[in-house]
Formats: C-alpha cells, sequence, structure tokens
C-alpha cells in the first residue's frame, strides 16, 4: 500500500494543471445547465409521473425544452423508452433513412452493435441494408476522421453522415467538437441537404460545446452515461433540428402521435436531478480518467488518451497485452465497486457482439457507465 500511496500523491500533483481546467470547465457546464432550469421556471410538480398515454405531461415536456436548451438544439425527444444509446442511435437511422438512401461513415467501420444495425458482415433481417439503404464507410488516417477522403465520398445521393464521436472498442482519439466542427463543415460543403448525426455517447459535458453548437444536425445518447448524472435509471435523448426530431419521435411511437404520447415510466425528479448534476460527475469521472492515464502510465503501459492529451469522452483505453490481464484489470474495478463486489468475472456472449466481452460494472444503475465500470472484447489489442 506504501507504494500506490507513493504513485498517487506524486501523480495527484503532477496533473494538478489538468484538475484545474476540468475545474473551469465544469463551471461553465454548470453555470450552462443552471440557466435552463431557472429561465423554464422548474417547480416541484414537474417530477411527478403520468399514466395511460401520457398527453399533457408537462414534466416530459419541461425536461425536453431543458435538454434543448443547453445542447443548444431547436428540438430534444428524452424518453424512457429508449432503452440505451444504441435504441436511440437505430431510431434516428431508420426514422430519417429510405430505401435507397446513402448512408455514410465518417470514423471508419462503426462499433459491433451499431454494426448489426446496419447490416456489416452479418447478413441478419430487418437491418438498413435488408431495407435498402446503401452504406459507404472513410477510414480513420492516423486514428483521425481523414476529412479530404470523405469529402470525396460524400455526394448528391448521400443522405446522412454518421460520426461516431466516442472510440467504442477501436483502440482511437475521441472526437473533440472542433473534430465535429470540421466535419460538419466539409460535408455540409458537398452537400448542404446530408444530415450530419452524432452519437454523442461518453462525450456530453467533457467540453464547453456540444455537437449541435457545432452545426450537428442530430445528436443522440443514452441517459445512463453522461447526461443521467448516475440517477437517470434508464433512457436516451437525442437533440437536433426540430423537423428531424419529430420524424424520430414518430419512429418511436407512430406518424401522427410523435411526441404527444409516452408516459413518464420513471420517477422524474431523478432525471431532471441527475441531468443539473451531470457537469460535476462528469468531471469527476474525467479526473478519474486522467489520474489513471497518469499511474498507468508512469508504470509503462500504452494508455489512450495520455493523461495530458484533450478529451472528447470519458474513456480510457489501457492495453493489457493479453486476455489473461484484460481478465485481472477488470477483476481489479469489480473488486473496488460498491454493488456486487465480491463477483468472479469471467468473458461471455454479449448480445450484439462478435466475440465474448467482459464487464466490470458493479454499478447502482445495470451498465452505467458514468460509474466506475470496466470492459472489453477477447480481441486485439487487448485493451
Amino acid at each position: 500500500m506504501t507504494r500506490i500511496s507513493t504513485l498517487l500523491q506524486e501523480a495527484e500533483r503532477e496533473i494538478q494543471p489538468v484538475f484545474k481546467d476540468i475545474k473551469e470547465m465544469v463551471f461553465l457546464n454548470q453555470t450552462r445547465v443552471l440557466e435552463a432550469f431557472q429561465a423554464v421556471r422548474v417547480r416541484e410538480h414537474h417530477f411527478y409521473s403520468s399514466t395511460g398515454y401520457g398527453y399533457n405531461d408537462i414534466g416530459r415536456d419541461l425536461l425536453e425544452e431543458i435538454y434543448a436548451r443547453v445542447f443548444g438544439a431547436e428540438d430534444a425527444l428524452v424518453r424512457s423508452q429508449m432503452v440505451s444509446g444504441t435504441h436511440a442511435i437505430s431510431l434516428c437511422l431508420f426514422g430519417l433513412l429510405k430505401p435507397g438512401d446513402e448512408l455514410v461513415a465518417a470514423v471508419g467501420k462503426p462499433y459491433d452493435t451499431l454494426a448489426q444495425i446496419i447490416g456489416i458482415d452479418r447478413p441478419l433481417p430487418d437491418t438498413l441494408a435488408d431495407q435498402g439503404v446503401l452504406y459507404r464507410e472513410v477510414p480513420l488516417r492516423e486514428g483521425r476522421v481523414d476529412v479530404d477522403a470523405l469529402e470525396e465520398v460524400v455526394g448528391e445521393q448521400t443522405k446522412m453522415v454518421f460520426i461516431q464521436r466516442s472510440r467504442g472498442y477501436a483502440y482511437r482519439p475521441a472526437l473533440l467538437v472542433d473534430d465535429i466542427r470540421q466535419v460538419v463543415k466539409r460535408v455540409k460543403a458537398r452537400n448542404p441537404r446530408t444530415v450530419c448525426m452524432v452519437d454523442n455517447c461518453y462525450g456530453e459535458f467533457t467540453e464547453t460545446l456540444e455537437p449541435p453548437q457545432a452545426g450537428a444536425d442530430i445528436t443522440v445518447g443514452s441517459l445512463i452515461k453522461n447526461p443521467g448524472g448516475g440517477l437517470a435509471p434508464c433512457g436516451g435523448y437525442v437533440v437536433g433540428k426540430e423537423k428531424l426530431v419529430e420524424r424520430v419521435a414518430a419512429r418511436l411511437t407512430a406518424p401522427g402521435l410523435g411526441k404527444e404520447v409516452g408516459t413518464s415510466l420513471w420517477d422524474q425528479r431523478l432525471i431532471y436531478q441527475g441531468f443539473f448534476m451531470a457537469p460535476h460527475v462528469v468531471g469527476e469521472a474525467l479526473k478519474g480518467a486522467v489520474l489513471v492515464a497518469n499511474v498507468l502510465e508512469h508504470l509503462g503501459y500504452d494508455v489512450s488518451p495520455r493523461w495530458d492529451e484533450p478529451r472528447g469522452d470519458i474513456v480510457q483505453a489501457v492495453k493489457m497485452g493479453s486476455v489473461e490481464g484484460i481478465r485481472a484489470f477488470c477483476q481489479a474495478i469489480q473488486g473496488s465497486s460498491p454493488v456486487d463486489g465480491d463477483v468472479t468475472l469471467e468473458f461471455a456472449p454479449m448480445p450484439g457482439y462478435e466475440e465474448q466481452i467482459i464487464m466490470a460494472a458493479g454499478t447502482f444503475i445495470q451498465g452505467s457507465s458514468i460509474e466506475l465500470s470496466c470492459d472489453a472484447p477477447a480481441r486485439e489489442p487487448f485493451a
């Protein structure tokens, strides 16, 4: 324990300048969220849930107005009926793309669960490919978006460009908001009608701006990640241009019903309070990631991002070198968790993934990755 304490103390001294930057960012984000809450005049009765069809659910509608304000978007859809970030992405893809439309992935091959939705590699029924949506992808260049190649690919036929902000299981940097701005700028120069969609999972509140403020037309994410603040029990969100959000809402419910229905299946106070706390909680997650990166880098591990590099998400990747190394690391995280701390982990099949996955998640909300968690597939680069 003496060696560990010494390593941590030395690391904390070295990373203080980064912690100071995070603190300043949290203050700006917290101020923006507070001002949104005050502007719409949140009251206690907005926390009450509804029943049945959910007509005139004022708490639901006001929450969506807050999300739109904070993200700098025209409209928002924030619902418990979205079971995950992947589900929110799927709603957007199927709601906005029709047979014959072309979808272009700007950051190379999407992560496993999204690849299945598109219909890459596996001939599953009811995928985008199965319904006649055309697909192309632009490989990364040295881990970054190849905007020159992307501009060449985008044409009159391109209905949507998909921008995955976080790394997924790929060993590449997360996109910064400025990276997203550059992608959108180049795409719109080629075809102003192309919809630029951002998968914002793990990226919310890691900078002082969000993708809609960088020109993204539609942005999606999960509430059991950053914006839920560790309190949201489930759900997802979609923010962006009003007409696009309306189409996604119609896909979630039914044409003609859209956002007007959908009862609140949760204690709305948790969703409001979680979103209010999210800037602070994300800041703490970033501090933890910076500390881990610094300590493990000094111990000789390959980490991404390095402790002093800019961060576009809360994910810290570490190469462990082998399946056994991954298992040992994940087990250490599990053993440090407040829930299921005594559970022994193993790699196992998981819906949506080709390889077996190991997941340390001793979390209060199942699978909540704004809480301390760690997971990896049994494949190279064993990160």
